[in-house]
């Protein structure tokens, strides 16, 4: 604490102030910021990501990625937007795979010209997809593995590789895989990015995004962020710690039924095609398998040109069509209408973003259960 000058009170890390004339009792006075203080950690304050139980979730998170420190935000798209402006200035220039969430493509596109930041899209996942991107200028290489929707897995010891080779910061997207199947600060990306809306949260009840780095990074971010002010609330801090207590478990029963519903519905007579890494047919199968603990607990599935994506989306009744993902719960969504839908549609089609295409979250429901659901569904589809 730390006296005020010139007035009989004392200045609280909470923003409280406490008059010595009121008896010994707090006058519930709040400060105006116009006033100096003597001695006061100005990082005290909510916005600069320090209450208490902030800090706890922090390295509670910085365990679970193995890094040394973590930030929360209010989004996963606060997170991503903070750290990528924490590491590129007017003049740098980015590299980023080619299929990312909608969101990430749209910040880029939409607003980098604006400061200045130019960048690049790879036309494809392979080192030399990635190292003919780079330029003098590169400050960042951002990946986001599996990605979404299309569950394409990017070699992160590759990407690594080039980022140690051209002396850039290499930034990866993990929420697709969370921590329980994927920790790519192990094997040397610097900066690990969440939304922990998803699999961190886990109960379709918070919006939330975390970032986990070394310090130097993580100091990097936070005096970014905390002028950006984009920081997470005390509450919503408390029902994210409340839901990594179950993470372990929710993911592992996520991961053997997303591995149950792909082979199931890569057998179906009704389904093209199959997005999942567990798949032996996964073309990045063998990367997957080397970088990953488990496949997770999303996966996709392209429905034949007899059957109405949308229609079948409707007749659904345990699994439901829902903007959320890794929760509990299964969920579907048509990445083209939704999570893609502000991608011009030439890039969805780039990309193999197809009207046809669904996205599936798979929760902890039986087995047995879900896959009759989806078996009615296609029964009540095709009349």
């Amino acid at each position: 604490m730390a006296k005020k000058k010139g007035l009989n009170t004392i200045c609280t890390h909470t923003g409280e102030v406490e008059d010595t004339n009121y008896k010994g009792a707090v006058s519930p006075l709040y400060i105006s910021t116009s006033y100096a203080y003597e001695n006061v950690d100005i990082k005290r304050y909510p916005r600069y990501f320090n209450t208490p139980n902030q800090e706890g979730v922090c390295k509670k998170l910085a365990a679970l990625e193995q890094t040394d420190d973590a930030l929360i935000f209010g989004s996963g798209m606060a997170a991503i937007s903070t750290s990528l402006l924490a590491f590129l200035r007017s003049g740098d220039h980015i590299v980023l795979q080619q299929s990312l969430y909608g969101g990430t493509y749209n910040l880029v596109a939409e607003f980098f010209d604006n400061y200045h930041i130019s960048y690049s899209f790879t036309k494809g996942l392979t080192k030399e997809n990635f190292e003919s991107e780079i330029q003098e200028n590169t400050k960042v290489i951002y990946i986001e593995t599996p990605s979404n929707p299309l569950l394409a897995v990017t070699d992160i010891e590759m990407v690594v590789a080039l980022a140690k080779k051209y002396n850039v910061v290499s930034v990866i997207d993990n929420t697709f895989a969370s921590p329980v199947n994927q920790q790519p600060f192990i094997l040397g990306i610097d900066v690990v990015l969440h939304s922990a809306t998803k699999y961190l949260g886990g109960h379709s009840d918070i919006l939330a995004g975390a970032v986990c780095a070394n310090k130097e990074h993580i100091e990097k971010i936070f005096h970014v962020g905390k002028n950006l002010g984009g920081n997470l609330s005390d509450y919503t801090v408390w029902l994210l710690e409340r839901s990594m207590k179950t993470l372990g478990i929710r993911v592992k029963a996520q991961n053997e039924n997303a591995m149950l519903l792909a082979n199931y519905l890569n057998e179906h007579k009704m389904v093209d095609h199959v997005y999942y890494p567990g798949l032996t047919t996964h073309p990045d199968h063998e990367i997957a398998k080397k970088q990953m603990k488990g496949f997770g607990g999303m996966l996709s599935f392209e429905l034949n040109t007899d059957i109405d994506s949308v229609a079948f989306s409707e007749q659904l009744q345990l699994i439901k069509p829902s903007m959320s993902l890794a929760g509990v719960e299964s969920t579907i969504l048509s990445p083209a209408k939704t999570s893609h839908a502000l991608l011009p549609e030439e890039e969805r089609q780039k990309q193999g973003i197809v009207s046809n295409l669904l996205r599936l979250s798979a929760g902890i429901e039986d087995i047995e259960d879900l896959i009759a659901d989806i078996e009615q569904a296609f029964k009540n589809t095709i009349k």
